[in-house]
């Protein structure tokens, strides 16, 4: 049986261990405490999921968004130069494994991740997205899981379709519907005030997207929110739209992954070996 192809969204998982991790550098001075955590969390996947190919997806700002909303994560701060060289530094183990740097200028890393696990289900390949951003739930289907890197060591969780449904209350294609009416404080991404997760996920199973409930508004129920959610059209298309992952990026020539054998586990060794990540050189096997 042919492993899954493991999709790494690489400056989620370095900032998650950054944040988590004590601070640790190189004899040289070199900052790696980020890359510490996401190294340690990849070997234990390799170990255990048994991929196939391994694939590593980066961000190139938020142009394409920032151009339908100015205030679309207007509020985050500049990354601290530790944790920004460590995002640079990330991009040397594409080499080191023989894998394409997967980054599409002015998009995002799940934009990029959501393209790269379209064409692979479409290739009737089995994908495992490894991420801390829930954007890419949506992207679940017969053929995708999602495995989400909980905050500062909680627990991994996977996400097939059964689960998101579970936990959101509608499927996966859903989802940026739902957070239309419910927001995103860390993308800047307001809600509709009055409208909790139970209603909205009640509104969205029945009507589908933000078009087809905007048509039916005379017939929401409780009918006190009918009045506030008219009142916030503009701004639910606007977060529908922000919230929607694009699946058709230009990621140029495939296979958009390193096959996962002897010779990328090897570069992979070296790549430990270089950040003086000893401890994790003998946990990498191939497939």
């Amino acid at each position: 049986m042919v492993g899954p192809i493991l999709f790494c969204d690489v400056h989620s998982l370095v900032h998650r261990a950054h944040h988590a991790l004590p601070s640790m550098c190189t004899t040289r001075g070199e900052p790696t405490g980020g890359l510490y955590g996401m190294s340690s969390l990849l070997c234990k996947l390799l170990r255990e999921r048994r991929p196939s190919g391994l694939g590593l997806a980066f961000d190139e700002g938020a142009r394409r968004r920032r151009a339908v909303d100015p205030g679309y994560k207007a509020s985050r701060k500049p990354l601290p130069d530790e944790l920004a060289a460590q995002l640079v530094r990330a991009r040397s183990l594409c080499q080191a494994i023989g894998a394409p740097a997967l980054r599409v200028a002015g998009e995002e890393a799940d934009d990029v991740l959501a393209t790269a696990a379209r064409e692979a289900a479409a290739a009737e390949r089995d994908v495992l997205l490894v991420t801390g951003d829930r954007d890419l739930l949506q992207t679940v289907g017969p053929r995708v899981r999602v495995v989400f890197v909980g905050r500062r060591g909680g627990p991994h969780v996977d996400y097939d379709e059964d689960a998101v449904t579970a936990q959101y209350g509608v499927p996966p294609a859903r989802l940026p519907t739902l957070r239309a009416f419910l927001g995103d404080p860390a993308d800047d991404l307001p809600g509709v005030p009055g409208v909790g997760p139970r209603i909205a996920a009640r509104w969205v199973s029945a009507y589908g997207d933000i078009a087809g409930l905007l048509a039916a508004t005379d017939r929401l129920a409780p009918a006190h929110l009918r009045a506030v959610v008219a009142a916030h059209a503009e701004q639910l298309v606007r977060v529908e739209a922000l919230g929607r992952l694009v699946t058709d990026l230009p990621l140029g020539p495939g296979p958009h992954f390193a096959t996962w054998d002897e010779t990328a586990a090897a570069g992979l060794r070296s790549w430990f070996e270089e950040l003086e990540f000893r401890s994790l050189v003998g946990r990498v096997t191939p497939a």
